[in-house]
């Protein structure tokens, strides 16, 4: 089964690499629009050495400096997929160089072309970090500040992408600079929401009466844990139970329906959780 896992693991790096490098070939090239990545900085190197220099070259000594910060600081697990994935990128853009050389602009817009560009790298970004992976590059130093300082991703990603963005203004207009800066500033938007929509929990409060019955129910059938508070009602100073629960999207639903089953009545209030931190403790 682990075989298997890591496998299909790096079946979905290789595919969604590919998919990255399409993306920045077919729309951010065109366009010149600079969304803030190690790509975006190897095409504004490459544009200000005339093309003397290829951005796949670029991009592959630039991530090759940044892959060491990360096997030193986010270990070897990680680091040798993103080494996998960004000996993989220079190879697939150099693959699209050759076979789509000097690419149009698909739609003519850039505006639209930095949209379509933000959803392909977004997904490919969220989907890379899931399988514990990244592109590389910027992505690796927004990892870091993800796991040292603890900035969201997208959030760390955008940031320094950022100062990438604005680096396009010493080879493009300022119409391309500010559509590179927005771009950037969406992306981490658009990132935050494909890892946490996909990781999202739930933090679900209950009273009711019947609390025994639901707490039997998150124990056995969800195999989850709980904590139960002692509450008492504002109106009538009632002792209560309040039970506390942290389910994902499917034992949310799951719970949900044997609540409105077991007691329609029950008070639950819901807040999103978008990080769990704890060590699993042993059943006895």
């Amino acid at each position: 089964m682990k075989k298997l896992t890591i496998v299909k693991e790096y079946v979905i790096i290789t595919l969604v690499t590919a998919l990255l490098g399409l993306s920045f070939h077919i729309f951010m090239i065109p366009s010149r629009v600079n969304i803030g990545s190690v790509s975006g900085l190897s095409m504004v190197i490459s544009q200000m050495t005339g093309g003397a220099v290829p951005i796949s070259i670029v991009s592959f000594a630039v991530n090759a400096v940044l892959l060491v910060l990360g096997f030193i600081f986010l270990g070897t697990g990680f680091g040798i997929k993103t080494v996998y994935t960004s000996l993989l990128l220079p190879v697939v853009l150099g693959v699209y160089e050759v076979l789509l050389p000097n690419p149009e602009p698909i739609i003519g817009d850039p505006f639209q072309d930095v949209l379509c560009h933000l959803f392909l790298v977004s997904f490919c970004q969220a989907a890379l970090f899931n399988v514990n992976a990244s592109s590389g590059g910027l992505d690796i130093i927004g990892k870091l500040l993800n796991k040292y300082l603890r900035i969201d991703l997208g959030k760390a990603v955008a940031s320094c992408g950022l100062i990438v963005a604005l680096m396009s203004y010493f080879v493009s207009d300022l119409k391309i600079v500010v559509l590179s800066v927005l771009g950037t500033y969406l992306n981490g938007i658009i990132l935050d929401h494909f890892i946490f929509g996909n990781n999202i929990k739930r933090r679900v409060c209950i009273l009711s009466p019947k609390l025994d019955e639901i707490r039997k129910f998150i124990l056995t059938d969800l195999h989850s844990g709980a904590t139960v508070y002692d509450a008492i009602g504002a109106y009538n100073n009632t002792p209560l139970k309040e039970i506390v629960v942290i389910v994902n999207k499917q034992e949310y639903a799951a719970l949900m329906r044997f609540i409105s089953k077991t007691d329609p009545s029950a008070f639950v209030t819901v807040y999103n959780v978008n990080e769990v931190s704890y060590v699993p403790k042993p059943r006895t």
